[in-house]
């Protein structure tokens, strides 16, 4: 079974032969490899030839980590929402995994809201403004997905946070007024034109999974359990609805110890992947500074437990 039929299997709430497995960023190429990625502020203003250059770099550490760890498909971050990045990537792989994009401050979420006293004088007073901001960010993003879509790309992964530890950043009911309507219409366009929407939020959205659901998304990505989701809990009211990717805690990947990674991990596992619409991840990121060491003993007790499930 290739990584794209995988993916698929599970995108549909089958169990394929294993669960699948990837990571929406890997940023210990160094580490891995003794290579780097181009840095991100060498993109803009580049030439062709040298955005060339830098997107083949992209590609060899890209067949590293997914030779090395198995992964079942890549969402292209370098470069950034960059159909020339999902030409490259689509070349490279083939129909081996499933390749996808990555598009970010589609909605308002928190990472995108600078001046937070104004926000709120907006949210409260002049409302239409809200909106207003709301429809710009959704045709931003809708041109930028078209054009990822149209370059070949399999899914497109709609990053927003939208909640902290305690919960969302703004009210369900207003979560409900002026970002489920923005996420609906980027997730029905990326459906039309025949992709599959996976979207992300940070920190815990209890209170947000039935807009979440509402979405007609293929996979919601992080379920933080710093933030107190519980992968079994939400895997029960998600199931047959929205797969889930994700939740393996990242404080525990960054600081150990080994038991408590293996603990996270087998929870994730025996939890979430019967029944299908499970993708094994972080609840993040593998991201600069995690050691190394840490993820690929993730990976050891992902490798025992599919060993138990298909001896």
């Amino acid at each position: 079974m290739t990584g794209k039929e995988r993916m698929l299997k599970t995108l549909r709430f089958e169990e394929p032969d294993r669960p699948p497995h990837f990571e929406i960023m890997f940023e210990l190429e160094k580490e891995a490899f003794g290579l780097e990625f181009p840095d991100r502020r060498e993109w803009d203003g580049c030439s062709p030839v040298e955005k060339d250059r830098m997107i083949g770099q992209c590609m060899e550490i890209y067949q590293k980590i997914v030779e090395r760890y198995r992964w079942d498909a890549l969402a292209v971050f370098w470069p950034w929402s960059d159909p020339d990045g999902v030409v490259a990537a689509k070349r490279t792989f083939g129909e081996d995994i499933l390749i996808g994009s990555i598009v970010g401050d589609s909605i308002w979420s928190i990472e995108g809201i600078t001046d937070w006293m104004e926000f709120a004088v907006l949210l409260m007073e002049e409302p239409g403004e809200i909106h207003r901001i709301a429809d710009g960010k959704t045709r931003i993003a809708i041109d930028k997905i078209d054009r990822l879509i149209d370059a070949g790309a399999d899914f497109i992964h709609l990053v927003n946070d939208v909640a902290f530890n305690a919960g969302p950043f703004i009210s369900p009911a207003q979560f409900s007024e002026f970002i489920t309507p923005q996420l609906k219409r980027q997730v029905e366009f990326i459906k039309s034109k025949g992709a599959i929407p996976f979207v992300h939020s940070d920190g815990n959205i209890e209170s947000l999974l039935d807009d979440y659901l509402s979405l007609g998304a293929a996979c919601f990505q992080s379920v933080d359990p710093m933030a107190g989701m519980d992968i079994a809990k939400t895997k029960e009211r998600c199931q047959g609805k929205m797969a889930l990717m994700g939740n393996v805690q990242c404080n525990l990947l960054q600081d150990g110890p080994l038991e408590a990674i293996r603990k996270s991990a087998r929870y994730c596992l025996e939890n979430a992947s019967p029944g299908g619409g499970y993708i094994f991840g972080t609840s993040n990121t593998i991201f600069p500074g995690m050691p190394l060491a840490h993820y690929e003993y993730m990976l050891e007790v992902f490798r025992e437990y599919t060993a138990e499930i298909r001896p």
